[in-house]
């Protein structure tokens, strides 16, 4: 739980990071840019994210089974996954992305700079599937601990490019953008360097990639609910986030600000979901049920005393 909570707060701070350094460098006017998106791309990566999802709730059942095979198998079915829904956001966002902002009053005078920053971001969603899949791998089978190093690096290295380009460089949203796509692929890189250097029977073989269909099927089965139900709450923060749009941009500015430090307050949560996932899926494929019921409980106890 504890290296998962640290990834989270180190993952939200790649958009809080943005989010300041744009805030102060460029103006209100960026900031509000920013953050008009915001819910946009979380509905987007909600959906897909759920979806894969699946993939390591079956993997982390797999490994508490001592299935090697069925390991491998949905490895390889992961990783291919992520790539084919990293190419259909990056698709959506291309094409849809500004008529949605169009729909969600983003005010006039921040849509180009929105448009900038929308599109700059779903380009580089391939990366981003791939390390949210790796680093799932990765817990599925208890280690916790290298994707947190691997946004503990990367979240500084945003920093310190936000501040190249936006404040160096003058590049305005869009060098907070680039920033921010940049520091996804080398975090996907290194969870894929990883992934390369398991042992023989757990390893990842980029010739072995592909969609098993059985697999897939089971995946999608897992997926598919969790993938509506993150889209369910993020399109609420969709007409939410419209509603507010609508009084401007120094509104939205100010309700971007707020919402980064909310965001910390979702964290703890968002941590127990993902080690209860973990925990629940080793256990089932061990047929340890026993320990998913006191699991489930202590989690539920320790989510109500915090």
């Amino acid at each position: 739980f504890f290296p998962i909570l640290l990834g989270t707060f180190f993952q939200q701070m790649y958009n809080t990071a943005d989010t300041i350094i744009v805030g102060r460098f460029v103006g209100t006017r960026a900031l509000a840019a920013v953050g008009s998106t915001a819910a946009l791309l979380n509905l987007i990566n909600g959906f897909f994210l759920g979806i894969g999802s699946g993939a390591t709730v079956l993997l982390s059942q797999f490994f508490g089974a001592g299935d090697r095979k069925g390991v491998r198998d949905a490895i390889h079915t992961g990783i291919g996954l992520s790539l084919v829904l990293g190419v259909l956001i990056t698709l959506l966002g291309l094409t849809l992305g500004q008529e949605v902002l169009r729909l969600s009053n983003v005010p006039e005078n921040c849509m180009a700079d929105a448009t900038v920053y929308t599109k700059i971001y779903f380009s580089g969603a391939v990366a981003s599937m791939v390390y949210n899949m790796g680093a799932g791998i990765l817990r599925a089978m208890g280690d916790s601990k290298r994707p947190t190093v691997f946004l503990v690096i990367t979240c500084f290295l945003n920093i310190v490019l936000d501040i190249l380009f936006v404040v160096v460089l003058k590049m305005g949203v869009a060098g907070a953008a680039i920033a921010t796509v940049l520091s996804q692929i080398i975090s996907a890189m290194l969870v894929v360097l990883v992934l390369c250097h398991l042992p023989e029977e757990m390893r990842l073989h980029f010739r072995q990639i592909r969609l098993h269909g059985r697999l897939l099927r089971q995946i999608l089965r897992v997926g598919l609910p969790a993938g509506l139900q993150f889209m369910t709450f993020d399109l609420a923060n969709v007409l939410i986030q419209s509603g507010i749009n609508s009084f401007g941009d120094v509104t939205v500015a100010a309700w971007t600000a707020y919402i980064k430090t909310d965001a910390l307050t979702w964290m703890i949560s968002g941590a127990f979901g993902v080690s209860l996932t973990t925990f629940v899926g080793q256990n089932f494929g061990a047929q340890k049920y026993d320990r998913i019921r006191k699991g489930v409980w202590v989690c539920m106890g320790m989510s109500v005393s915090l």
